[in-house]
């Protein structure tokens, strides 16, 4: 895959000079100035013909002509091309980039002023491969600067390792932040990478994976050629590889742990690859990153790094609101909560990290294996992969948010770390206060959770759903129609109904999820917001959204909303950010009669919170 490249001064006015004389005589200076340059590698097939001539063209300038070379290969001989070769073969010429750069939102000047300027916002979105020292280094890596003649920019760390380049040293690609799923990729790829993203490929392979998302292998593998600029095996084998450097980095595993935990099969595997990737072997690695002290057993130090601004402030206080009584804890500007992973227990805990664009996390965690998918979820959990450069272009343009954009930058949506304890907490929390729906929280951890004192603050871990399919809810004060929606959708979970693992279509896990009696819209779009990582998922049945827009129904603000797309969900986190902590003073709300559940009309406690 050939990707833009500068090309040189020289070439410029040497194509200038031989041209002139077709131009007439200038009655201006030339001139020259740099620009795009597409190129394609040889191929026998294409014919000299498909090479374009010079184009020369007046940008206003006194005194300034823009020249432009390119090289195109028409799109009926390139698709003739690629019909007339074995269906089993691989390509024998590589494929042109400059025909998906639109679709991955990689721009050659775009690229080019983040790397020459170091901007941390770009950080992660792209990847730059120096030709002379064949590594490939981030946005904001500290080496001298090379000469944009000797740099190619690739849409994914993948790319740039399927090209033949290694990972720098010095700015450690592995520590950039990820991309999200849905930036600028297709549906399929999207879900495809949310897939490689919470379980790998697993045993199955890419065969497996597009059997999952209902498409072929092969054209899944050219989605990810088009979209990515590289395979499905290569971007789950690139994400293993720079897992196991911070392994090895930042921890003091032994290295058969981190092949382990980084998803190898065997330490033989883990040191050949390791050792072709970055030219040394796991142990000299090790020894250049001079690690200081002694971490405790089983527990290991990360950070994880988020493009900038963040506002971990924000973030801290949502989730103290709702934090569950025993298993969650907020205090001194960190958050702490237990976990459960493959049947193992531990706990993290997660403060900022006040000298880099990071997140530092403490896990305690007893099998190592489990790491990459804590961390993972982790990631999620935070919106680390948020890119605030795009959300922020499409909010600001309307003059309900951009006042609260401009002066409260990089608010985030908050994920969870399970998806039914959250959807759990969500039914909890209908039509009550926070701080109610957080004591009801508390009693369930207190009655159904399992013992578990790990640090100070977490005494539980939140009840399995095989534990409250069958719980008497009604022990602890819960109302019988709200304990009986959450029996239903324990058994949903635990019959497989439910699955929040593995989730191909959301638009279907929802309209499953809203079969179950008591779960309506509004707890729904909560849910995909908060579980699922839906960035235009928005709740517009709720009141707090409703009284901060100053609309009078949720179509007219479901019609508002249509501007904000597909950033929904992080308007609703700035519109209930305007309405403080999303207070109903006064209203009464009624939930209808069905042949399912009957709720009798009731008044809601003046400072009612829908927000749960």
């Amino acid at each position: 895959m050939t990707f833009w490249e500068s090309p040189s001064p020289r070439l410029l006015e040497e194509s200038a000079s031989s041209s002139l004389s077709r131009l007439g005589s200038a009655k201006k200076p030339l001139v020259v100035t740099q620009a795009p340059l597409e190129t394609t590698h040889a191929c026998p097939a294409i014919s000299p013909r498909s090479l374009t001539s010079f184009a020369y063209t007046r940008n206003g300038e006194p005194g300034e002509t823009r020249v432009f070379r390119s090289v195109i290969t028409p799109s009926s001989q390139r698709n003739a091309l690629l019909e007339r070769r074995p269906k089993t073969s691989s390509l024998f010429c590589r494929i042109d980039y400059h025909e998906f750069a639109k679709d991955m939102n990689l721009d050659w000047q775009t690229c080019s002023r983040a790397r020459l300027s170091r901007d941390a916002r770009f950080d992660g979105k792209f990847f730059i491969g120096v030709r002379a020292s064949r590594v490939y280094c981030r946005s904001i890596c500290p080496a001298p600067t090379a000469k944009e003649k000797n740099v190619r920019y690739f849409p994914t760390a993948a790319a740039a390792a399927e090209a033949g380049f290694r990972p720098c040293l010095r700015c450690r690609p592995e520590c950039s932040p990820g991309t999200p799923a849905w930036a600028g990729t297709q549906s399929t790829v999207s879900r495809a990478l949310r897939l490689i993203g919470e379980s790998g490929l697993g045993d199955g392979g890419v065969e497996v994976l597009a059997e999952t998302l209902g498409v072929g292998s092969r054209h899944l593998r050219r989605l990810f050629l088009q979209h990515l600029g590289a395979t499905p095996r290569a971007v789950a084998q690139t994400r293993r590889l720079h897992f196991a450097k911070k392994l090895i980095d930042e921890t003091r595993l032994p290295m058969i742990h981190v092949a382990l935990a980084a998803g190898f099969g065997c330490v033989r595997r883990f040191n050949a690859d390791i050792r072709r990737v970055y030219r040394r072997t796991p142990t000299q690695i090790r020894a250049l990153a001079r690690q200081k002290g002694v971490q405790p057993q089983n527990q290991y130090l990360f950070r994880l790094h988020f493009r900038p601004p963040y506002n971990w402030n924000a973030m801290l206080a949502f989730l103290a609101d709702r934090a569950t009584p025993g298993v969650e804890v907020v205090e001194l500007g960190s958050y702490r909560r237990s976990i459960t992973w493959g049947g193992a227990h531990g706990y993290f805990a997660v403060s900022p990290d006040e000298r880099n664009d990071a997140l530092s996390v403490r896990v305690q965690f007893d099998d190592p294996r489990s790491l990459f998918f804590i961390i993972e979820r982790m990631r999620s959990m935070f919106d680390l992969n948020a890119d605030w450069a795009a959300i922020v272009r499409s909010l600001r343009t309307d003059p309900m948010l951009a006042g609260r954009v401009e002066t409260d930058p990089g608010l985030r949506v908050p994920g969870c770390w399970n998806g039914f304890e959250l959807a759990t907490r969500a039914i909890l929390g209908q039509q009550i206060t926070v701080k109610g729906a957080t004591a009801l929280a508390g009693r369930i951890v207190k009655a159904f959770g399992r013992p578990f004192s790990a640090a100070s603050g977490i005494t539980h871990l939140f009840p399995t759903p095989e534990v409250l399919a069958d719980a008497n809810l009604a022990s602890i004060g819960l109302p019988k129609a709200r304990a009986e929606t959450i029996r239903a959708f324990a058994r949903a979970v635990c019959n497989g109904q439910i699955s929040f693992e593995g989730i191909v279509d959301s638009e279907a896990f929802l309209t499953r999820l809203c079969e179950i009696p008591g779960i309506g819209k509004w707890t729904a779009q909560y849910v995909a917001m908060r579980a699922l990582g839906e960035p235009d998922a928005f709740p517009s049945g709720d009141l707090g959204l409703l009284r901060a827009s100053g609309l009078a129904s949720s179509r007219e603000l479901e019609h508002r909303a249509e501007a904000w797309r597909p950033w929904r969900a992080y308007a609703a986190m700035y519109l209930w950010s305007v309405a403080g902590p999303g207070k109903i003073q006064g209203t009464k709300l009624a939930l209808s009669r069905t042949k399912d559940t009957t709720v009798e009309k009731r008044d809601v406690y003046p400072d009612v919170s829908i927000v749960v």
